[in-house]
Formats: C-alpha cells, sequence, structure tokens
C-alpha cells in the first residue's frame, strides 16, 4: 500500500501536467498533540519572484481520505489556477494546501499515512483545527508576500474540508474573509471532547457573531444534484436565509465527487475571490 501513490500524498508535481506557475513544498511545525510537523504544498503565480507584489491566499482543505496533495491528484488544482490566472477571470494569489487529518505521532503520521474515510471523519476532534492559524495561517504569512488580512484571506474545502472551513471561519471571523463549502459533511462528527466541542460546537451562535460584527466578504455553498449532502447543505441555505446571512447556493450536477463537482465548484469559487464587487 505504501508504494502506491493511491494510498499516499504521492509527489506535488504530477507528470501528467506541467504547471505554470510554481509549486514549493514546506513541512510547518505543529503546536498540538499528533506529529511534530506537517506537510503543505503552495502554488504561486508564476512572477511571484520577480516582482515586490503582496498576494491574497487562499486555504484549500480535503476531505476525508485526502491528503495535501489531493486537490493536486485529483481536482485539477493547478489546471484551474493557470487558466483563470491566464484569462484574468480570478484573481493570482497563493493557494495553500495543508494536510489537516488527524495522526497520534510522527510514527503515525508517517509521511501523510493513508486514512480511510471512516477514520477520518471519527477523528476529527479540532486539535489540528484549532491549531490551524498559530501552524499553518501564521507559518504562510511569514514565509510569502501575503495581505495578512481577513479581505485577502479566503478558506475553502470539499465534504469533511468544507465543514472545517465553515467552521474555522465561524470560529475565527477576523482571519477569514471568504468562505468556500463544498458539499460540506455536516452530520455527527468524532469522540466527543472538550477540545472537539470547543472548535465544532455550538455553528449558530458563533455564526450570529460572525455575521454581526465581522461578515463575511464571500460565502458559498456548493452541492451536487445528487450529492448525499446536498439535503444538508441545502438546510444551512435556508437557514442562513431565513437568518438574513448573506451568502450564496449553488448546485451541480454531479453527486459526492470530482467529476461536475467539486473541481467546477473551486473554477466558480476563484472567480468570485478577493474582489471589490
Amino acid at each position: 500500500m505504501k508504494s502506491s501513490e493511491a494510498y499516499l500524498p504521492g509527489p506535488a508535481i504530477r507528470a501528467d501536467y506541467t504547471p505554470q506557475g510554481i509549486v514549493e513544498e514546506h513541512f510547518h511545525t505543529c503546536s498540538v498533540k499528533g506529529p511534530s510537523k506537517r506537510r503543505l504544498i503552495a502554488y504561486l503565480p508564476a512572477d511571484y519572484y520577480q516582482g515586490n507584489r503582496h498576494y491574497p491566499v487562499l486555504y484549500l482543505l480535503h476531505g476525508a481520505r485526502g491528503y495535501e496533495t489531493t486537490w493536486i491528484r485529483k481536482g485539477q488544482v493547478y489546471q484551474t489556477c493557470d487558466s483563470l490566472w491566464r484569462e484574468g477571470k480570478a484573481v493570482p494569489c497563493i493557494v495553500i494546501m495543508p494536510n489537516v487529518n488527524s495522526y497520534n505521532d510522527d510514527y503515525d503520521y508517517d509521511g501523510g499515512r493513508f486514512k480511510d474515510a471512516y477514520e477520518s471523519i471519527l477523528e476529527t476532534e479540532g486539535y489540528v483545527e484549532t491549531a490551524f492559524i498559530k501552524d499553518v495561517v501564521h507559518f504562510v504569512d511569514s514565509l510569502y508576500r501575503t495581505i495578512p488580512d481577513r479581505t485577502h484571506r479566503a478558506v475553502a474545502g470539499l465534504s469533511i474540508g468544507g465543514y472545517q472551513s465553515i467552521l474555522l471561519a465561524a470560529n475565527y471571523p477576523q482571519e477569514f474573509g471568504y468562505v468556500g463549502a463544498m458539499s460540506p459533511y455536516t452530520w455527527a462528527l468524532g469522540h466527543p471532547s472538550a477540545t472537539r466541542h470547543k472548535f465544532y460546537g455550538g455553528l449558530e451562535s458563533k455564526m450570529k457573531k460572525q455575521f454581526e460584527t465581522a461578515p463575511p466578504k464571500g460565502f458559498y455553498l456548493y452541492a451536487g444534484k445528487w450529492d448525499m449532502m446536498r439535503p444538508s447543505t441545502l438546510k444551512l441555505h435556508h437557514r442562513m436565509t431565513l437568518k438574513g446571512y448573506p451568502h450564496a447556493y449553488k448546485r451541480y450536477p454531479s453527486s459526492h465527487d470530482w467529476k461536475n463537482g467539486w473541481t467546477d465548484e473551486l473554477k466558480d469559487f476563484m472567480q468570485r475571490i478577493f474582489k471589490e464587487n
């Protein structure tokens, strides 16, 4: 299993596509329970090192059974960025793809051990999520020429990563100005714990405070027509509408997968963020 890319994060650059931008790999220190360091992949506009321009940042999260290269291996993130930036349809930005799985220690992590969906979902304990700002965002801001404010920072993800994106923005409304939730996995998660409750609990009250004190510049919900998470995504859409929370909901002709789904939703999301209007 370890020899197969199907079960491991794999390389950041694949043989089937040559990125036009700059791909960089980093290992950031972890401040909470789990491995001492985690890998993340950064994708930069091709001219990043040719000037002193500062860029907005998109944090792009994977789902269960995923890792830091899932959007590369399955989601065509390089192709999407390259085409949208080349055609002027999206604002050039730094795209960060971290590993947000739960692992016990360095031995368990072992370069990103494969975790099936059941294990991944049951282990969303909130440790890596509560340390996301300190461990990932601050690391990226120290490493690159970012614009370190909520107006120029977006978080988006698929499935459990979509739900984590919603919660990251709700827990830290001053940090993220744009939210993209693609088929957010909103069903019961993990084993009860104080850390899990701190991050995942009280979403309704957190969103109330979020939209009152620091409303998102853009909040986007996506689901597929045959998506198993469409009913709960639609329910969240209706609740947000009832509460008067500005957002957008869009349905795609897909199920809980990539084809006509998450890849196309990323294209839509990138064309909406970091624009004044």
